[in-house]
């Protein structure tokens, strides 16, 4: 099916170009997709927006927090995320976590809660 040429697109987040190549042409095609209209670092944010973010690569609640700012043009980019201060419903520990508890609904600090929710 090599009828398809790369083409070069600008995402309408970041003005940036990028190359859609032949291979995903092809592949867009045979699923009935549109062309994309944003590269692939935007839609990623964009993917992990819609999923509520995460909590950073070794899955704790610290460190570095996510949110939204709106800055010039109207777009949206990540900013701090709200911290609510709680206590482990299992150890009594202070712990932070990125929402709000809800009266009646366990929490855990990070320790407990894996000890509840086991990797699998």
């Amino acid at each position: 099916m090599g009828e398809y040429a790369d083409k070069t697109l600008t995402c309408r987040d970041c003005g940036k170009q990028f190359t859609f190549t032949s291979g995903e042409q092809e592949f867009y095609a045979t699923r009935g997709f549109s062309e994309p209209t944003r590269c692939a670092d935007c839609r990623a944010v964009r993917k992990a927006s819609r999923e509520g973010g995460s909590f950073g690569r070794d899955r704790s609640f610290g460190g570095e927090s996510r949110g939204r700012e709106t800055y010039e043009g109207g777009r949206s980019q990540q900013g701090p995320r709200q911290m609510f201060q709680t206590v482990c419903a299992d150890c009594g520990k202070t712990t932070e976590v990125p929402f709000e508890p809800r009266q009646g609904r366990p929490v855990y600090c990070r320790e407990c809660f894996e000890l509840h929710n086991p990797r699998r």
